[in-house]
């Protein structure tokens, strides 16, 4: 008995400390500018596009995605959530939700249809019955190629952002930038909307005494609201080669001398 009840102590932890890695980078997500507008980022989580059929029988689809840079920022901060290995991924929090919930039916059904749609959209063999086929062909060469938006969209991800992965890029070199760009904003659009979900989801759950976890997570930095600083303390100089104190409460020590105002000045004019 006291083995299993070990076992199962340790089980939880291990699913506190995802959700606990969870919460911090879902937070981090939730504070991008492209959550700012949460109708918005639903709607660009859909791929939306206009078509205006032409007087001549032929049809113009547009798409207004906002600026590379601004999605390269969330794909870099959406990222951990889509590899299973890292402790703050989407299917180990959504894990430790099931298991918390393990005798509460109506949130295991939610956990069961949460991390299907996930696997359908953001994971590594995604449904052929979700998002869209791109198909281009040269009629000069006969070349033509196929490929499907998710792996156009992780071409863009792990291949012009966080990573260069040559493989992936070499696959969607055909299609270029541009397709891979357009397959990329509703990915990350989704997978920022999903994080939010599932972050409100467990902040419901955490309020109901369900999972326990330290309430600090909810409320501790996670952006930088200021990235200007001001701080006041003394300044000491010594020549090159003297040992600095051992630690941040420890003596000056010999060999360090105070910064007078007027040395500053001097340093200042020159």
């Amino acid at each position: 008995m006291a083995t299993g009840a070990l076992s199962e102590a340790h089980v939880a932890a291990r699913h506190r400390a995802n959700l606990a890695a969870f919460v911090l980078r879902a937070r981090r997500v939730e504070a991008h500018s492209l959550a700012a507008d949460w109708d918005a980022l639903v709607a660009l989580a859909g791929a939306p596009y206009s078509v205006t059929v032409l007087e001549n029988g032929e049809a113009r689809f547009r798409q207004d995605f906002p600026a590379e840079e601004l999605v390269e920022s969330a794909a870099a901060r959406i990222r951990p959530l889509l590899l299973e290995t890292d402790a703050c991924s989407y299917l180990k929090a959504l894990a430790g939700v099931g298991y918390f919930c393990r005798s509460m039916p109506d949130e295991k059904k939610w956990v069961k249809a949460a991390r299907a749609e996930w696997r359908a959209r953001a994971g590594a063999t995604p449904s052929s019955e979700i998002g869209y086929q791109v198909m281009i062909g040269n009629t000069i060469t006969g070349q033509a190629d196929n490929l499907d938006d998710q792996r156009l969209a992780m071409a863009w991800i792990y291949g012009d952002v966080v990573h260069h992965d040559s493989e992936r890029l070499k696959e969607t070199d055909p299609f270029g930038l541009s397709e891979r760009f357009r397959a990329a904003v509703p990915l990350v659009a989704w997978v920022m909307v999903s994080a939010i979900e599932l972050l409100n989801y467990v902040r419901v759950l955490q309020s109901a005494g369900v999972l326990e976890l330290q309430p600090e997570l909810f409320g501790q930095e996670v952006v930088l609201k200021s990235t200007s600083w001001e701080h006041t303390g003394r300044v000491y100089s010594a020549p090159v080669g003297t040992p600095a104190p051992a630690n941040a409460l420890a003596p000056i020590g010999e060999g360090w001398t105070p910064l007078s105002t007027n040395a500053v000045l001097q340093r200042a004019d020159d």
